[in-house]
């Protein structure tokens, strides 16, 4: 398992809060294989294709809860292509962090309400 990217943003809200709102975002997407879920830790992992793993976990911080978002590549076979291919479709990391933020945005609205483009 190799880390392609990390990012990480705190919500103003309880950690208990936060989580609660993040496993609800991710379990409602439309394409969710290999979703984990450990309550006890915080953590969240969505898994598909033949590279993807995005790992949350979520933690106190003083101004509220920390989510951290790791995306790893988890190839057995052409491991060596995933770079390659993230190269061509580049800004891959740029997207994930505005990706983030947004998701971010979202939790910390009250209620986690999602935002309606358009």
């Amino acid at each position: 398992m190799k880390l392609l990217v990390e990012v990480s943003g705190v919500v103003p809200a309880s950690a208990a809060e936060v989580f609660t709102r993040l496993a609800e975002t991710l379990r409602a997407q439309p394409y969710n294989p290999g979703f984990e879920l450990d309550a006890e830790r915080r953590f969240l992992a969505q898994q598909g294709g033949w590279w993807y793993r995005g790992e949350y976990t979520v933690e106190e911080d003083p101004a509220g809860a920390r989510v951290t978002h790791r995306v790893y590549n988890v190839a057995t076979w052409s491991r060596w292509a995933v770079p390659l291919a993230n190269r061509f479709f580049a800004g891959f990391a740029e997207r994930v962090g505005e990706d983030f933020d947004r998701m971010m945005g979202d939790l910390a609205r009250p209620g986690g309400e999602r935002r309606t483009l358009g």
